[in-house]
């Protein structure tokens, strides 16, 4: 639309008619004042007056394509983003007293870790999970341990994301099962799975199967929940791990939309139509502590999926077009030294992305470059995100650095940066093979490369590393895990095998196993041996005899 057919005042009415009345509908605004602390109103939106025509190509209202401006037309004034901690270690039993901690300290919604066997697929009692029980996240290795797990929090109220990957649709065959056994169906559960395979190849591991049947689970996945479980996110598409792993900016939004375009495609190969399952996709993003080119990153990655989904894709209906997101703070730009910077730090990133729209935030704690976080630090780490939320002032406007200067440059400059990267890997073949050839591997190494060389040189300021430093620092008290974890975890397993109809276990893998090497959905088999109290090994172990395991090049 040229500048001179446009007019913005007129315009603006229309969005408050079409857009932003069926919203209040909806859901009414929060029962806030929507003012500065001395007193001063604050409108809904802020946008320039007369005639603009980039305002209507680049920028648009919140609400309606091209999202750059938000996907909620009302912003945080309708409801605060989602406050969730993400926890997971040692026991079922020691998480679960975490996460009732949590929910009473006014968090909002769980995030839930795993370990690396529960990651990769392994019972606890597995020969490799040895020394890795309970450590980096929960252990489950079967649905005893999510009863546990899940003990005394309604499932029907508290949204549930899960950081799982290659056993995705096993975690959520489990969480599914575990409610139906609180008598919540499976149409009542909200949360997100994480479900990205293939930044696992990319950055962080923790996969089991090669990357083409990996993909078959992920599509499973998107058709059993749209069918079952509506209100389930059914994939996180995850740059987190791309930009922890060394990424910038501009290749964490690419290399994140084209796993995105990947995952859409396979599921429209398999069958479904894209706005029976795009509208339930979810991704996942960093924030580091560049504040306003993370505020610029969020608002160019909206702007370009939602070109993709249009152009590409055709999509009809707008929410398929959205892009919606959780954010996590950096937790590679935590420090080991001087760790009470890390509040400074974790406040700077989550103001970054409630500035840039997220609806759902976990802030990391400042002892997590040390271990664990003790409640203590998962505390104030919460009320960083309260603090933003109730005294900032930031959530009473959308997209409040809307039309900067600088904001609409670098906003400008990340999505072409990102839509070259996204042409590289088209010309590659597309993410699997650009995955398979190691290329997208080499430019995220190249990146943390150059960054790792500016800290060694001085040229990047790390407060407390490389500048700054203090001697005889005070140490700060450490969260630490019971010893005897991995035994009881181990006991619980046998106990749970001991106890079970074995007979019905080998029966549901066997099912499962021909399922595998047919074109059936592979969900309702993976929730027949869950609720047998088959182990997430012996799943995986099905599975693998028709798959394969991968292993990288």
């Amino acid at each position: 639309m040229s500048k001179s057919t446009f007019d913005i005042e007129e315009a603006r009415r229309r969005w408050e008619a079409e857009t932003v009345a069926p919203a209040l509908e909806r859901r009414e605004e929060r029962r806030a004042r929507f003012a500065t602390v001395s007193g001063l109103p604050v409108e809904r939106l802020y946008t320039p007056s007369g005639d603009d025509g980039k305002y209507a190509e680049q920028l648009g209202f919140p609400g309606e394509f091209p999202f750059t401006r938000g996907v909620q037309p009302t912003g945080y004034r309708g409801k605060l983003w989602t406050m969730r901690q993400y926890a997971g270690f040692s026991t079922a039993e020691e998480s679960n007293q975490r996460y009732r901690y949590l929910l009473e300290q006014g968090s909002t919604g769980l995030s839930v870790a795993f370990d690396l066997p529960t990651q990769i697929g392994y019972d606890s009692d597995h020969p490799l999970a040895a020394g890795e029980v309970g450590r980096v996240g929960v252990a489950i290795s079967t649905l005893a341990d999510m009863q546990v797990l899940l003990n005394d929090i309604p499932l029907d109220k508290v949204s549930t994301s899960m950081t799982i990957n290659a056993t995705a649709s096993i975690l959520l065959a489990m969480y599914i099962v575990a409610a139906q056994e609180q008598g919540v169906d499976a149409g009542q559960i909200s949360g997100t799975i994480q479900n990205d395979i293939l930044k696992e190849y990319i950055a962080r591991g923790t996969y089991r199967f090669p990357p083409r049947p990996s993909l078959r689970l992920t599509s499973d996945v998107f058709a059993y929940c749209s069918a079952n479980v509506p209100r389930w996110n059914t994939i996180s598409i995850s740059g987190y791990h791309i930009r922890e792993a060394g990424s910038t900016a501009a290749q964490e939004i690419a290399f994140t939309l084209a796993d995105a375009v990947c995952y859409i495609e396979a599921a429209c190969a398999a069958g479904l139509n894209v706005d029976d399952f795009a509208p339930r996709l979810s991704f996942f993003f960093a924030a580091h502590t560049d504040l306003l080119e993370e505020v610029a990153k969020f608002r160019a990655a909206r702007r370009l999926y939602a070109r993709i989904m249009r152009e590409r894709f055709d999509v009809q209906n707008p929410r398929s077009a959205m892009l919606r997101f959780h954010v996590q703070t950096g937790g590679v730009t935590l420090t080991a030294q001087q760790p009470q910077n890390n509040v400074v730090r974790v406040a700077l990133q989550a103001l970054a992305a409630v500035l840039g729209g997220t609806q759902s935030l976990h802030t990391n704690s400042m002892d997590e470059a040390l271990s664990l976080p003790s409640e203590d630090a998962v505390r104030v780490a919460l009320r960083t995100q309260q603090i933003i939320a109730e005294e900032s002032g930031v959530a009473n406007t959308v997209d409040p650095l809307g039309g900067s200067y600088f904001m609409e440059e670098l906003t400008d400059r990340l999505e072409a940066e990102a839509k070259v990267l996204l042409d590289k890997i088209e010309e590659r073949g597309g993410v699997v093979d650009a995955i398979e050839s190691g290329w997208m591997q080499a430019q995220i190494e190249q990146s943390a490369y150059e960054f790792g060389q500016a800290v060694e040189s001085g040229e990047r300021v790390i407060v407390g590393v490389n500048r700054y430093q203090s001697e005889g620092e005070n140490p700060i008290a450490l969260f630490q895990p019971s010893a005897e974890a991995a035994t009881k975890q181990v006991q619980r397993l046998h106990q749970v095998r001991a106890g079970r109809d074995n007979t019905r276990v080998q029966k549901t893998l066997t099912a499962l196993e021909t399922a595998a090497a047919s074109d059936d959905n592979l969900m309702p088999f993976i929730i027949e041996a869950v609720r047998a109290y088959a182990g997430i090994g012996e799943i995986c172990g099905a599975l693998q005899k028709v798959f394969g395991e991968y292993t990288p090049v």
